[in-house]
């Protein structure tokens, strides 16, 4: 809760309180003629508050006391003085007894929530605010924070939607919205507010969004979606409307529509990128089992491209890898990689994947390339040697494994594969004894990582 406060100097007659906050800023003009006696202990009261000697200040309004017992304008700058001493009981009685002689005077109210405020008294804050409210509708969005930092969320709710309603949103009421909806207990009222709103102003795109994300986040799909149709019907041109509809043609097996919504949701810069993996992921597994829209995955994938917190293609590469779909795998692993062939990782993942499908002339081709792309990574001599050794090149297959193998270090089970295709390549050269040395330091090896 943020709030500002000011003083002005008074004229001499009456009380005449100025502003605390923010948001109130005249000045009243009631003015009225004060005894000689009064007069000079007034003003020589002012003068020591100008000048911060707030004791001297005290005494002379004191003494003004006295004379006029029952003028509220003494006790206000008594309120003043204290404050400005941080005597906030003496200041609070002060500003409190104005409002007893005079309860309609704002200004003495504004300066008790002032002492409450700097002394984070939040809960005595509040009935004083209430008072304020009838002054000035302005404090109702002080009250709104008041309501919040005493956990009166159900009060800040209700105030929050109201202001909501009549001055349209803000920043700060809908992030305290945000915190008091996290709570399961108040989403009830929530939601009927939102179908009231909805109802009000059927144009107004936010209140649905809000609702289906909420029936969303309780389970409540058939719900969400009602919701999004009806969005839909009132705003056709609605991306959000989509979002829903996606899922809801997935469940219905209706691809020809889920990829019209999520043609229309990817594009567009309303929807947050989460959002759109989500349904990404979605559509993914459903092509596992409907492989005719695999081309509309492709295109979807190309909506990403820019994207460079989540490297699409790749993270499609990998689902297809773990479910050992070895083509799909090696296709989009290809794909990532025409933009970035520096990433080893994906590299590694395409070799294996070409290993699997048995596409050794892809491989040796590919793998004698990165040898030279990254002369240190032994994984691509090592694939190399590999597929040479399926394609019966075993001189140039051992040409690649001796070379890469230098580069292992610390990688058992890879040096293990190197030994073995050696063991290959010098089997199919035919040196017996080369093969067994390899061979045996294989066996090795395999025998220490058992113990």
């Amino acid at each position: 809760m943020k709030k500002i406060t000011v003083f002005s100097l008074l004229f001499f007659g009456i009380l005449c309180l100025p502003s605390i906050t923010v948001a109130q800023k005249e000045t009243p003009n009631d003015v009225v003629t004060l005894d000689d006696g009064f007069e000079d202990l007034f003003y020589e009261a002012i003068q020591q508050r100008s000048i911060e000697n707030y004791d001297k200040a005290i005494t002379a309004l004191e003494k003004g006391i006295a004379i006029q017992p029952e003028n509220p304008v003494i006790y206000f700058e008594l309120g003043k003085n204290y404050l400005a001493q941080k005597k906030y009981p003496e200041a609070f009685t002060n500003f409190e007894k104005v409002t007893k002689i005079d309860p309609k005077n704002r200004w003495a109210w504004v300066g008790m929530y002032d002492v409450c405020y700097e002394t984070k008294d939040f809960n005595k804050a509040i009935p004083i605010v209430e008072k304020l409210v009838t002054f000035k509708e302005d404090y109702k969005e002080d009250l709104t924070s008041l309501y919040m930092n005493t956990q009166q969320f159900d009060k800040a709710l209700t105030l929050i939607n109201e202001l909501n309603q009549k001055y349209g949103k803000s920043d700060k009421r809908e992030l305290y919205k945000a915190d008091i909806l996290k709570d399961a207990k108040y989403q009830s009222s929530e939601k009927f507010n939102l179908l009231d709103q909805i109802k009000k102003f059927p144009k107004e795109e936010s209140n649905y969004i809000a609702l289906i994300y909420m029936y969303s986040q309780s389970n409540q799909e058939e719900k969400a979606l009602e919701v999004a149709q009806k969005l839909e019907k009132e705003i056709p041109n609605s991306d959000w409307a989509q979002v829903s509809l996606f899922k809801f043609h997935l469940n219905n097996n209706d691809g020809d529509n889920a990829v019209k919504a999520m043609n229309i949701v990817f594009p567009s810069k309303k929807i947050d990128s989460k959002i759109k993996h989500r349904m990404l992921n979605e559509f993914l597994i459903f092509t596992k089992t409907n492989p005719k829209y695999e081309a509309n995955l492709d295109k979807a994938i190309s909506y990403f491209d820019k994207d460079k917190e989540v490297r699409v293609a790749k993270e499609i590469g990998k689902f297809y890898y773990s479910k050992s779909n070895w083509p799909q795998a090696s296709k989009y692993f290809e794909m990532h990689l025409k933009n970035t062939d520096d990433d080893v990782e994906t590299q590694i993942l395409l070799m294996q994947s070409y290993t699997e499908n048995q596409q050794f002339d892809v491989l040796a081709k590919k793998a004698d390339n990165l040898t030279q792309l990254f002369p240190t990574q032994p994984q691509f001599y090592y694939y190399a040697g590999l597929a040479n050794n399926q394609l019966k090149a075993f001189k140039k297959a051992v040409s690649f494994l001796e070379a890469g193998l230098d580069f292992v270090i610390e990688d058992e089970a890879l040096e293990i594969n190197f030994n073995i295709q050696l063991g290959e390549g010098y089997s199919g050269l035919g040196d017996n004894a080369k093969k067994e040395k390899y061979f045996k330091k294989a066996n090795d090896l395999i025998k220490k990582q058992k113990k």
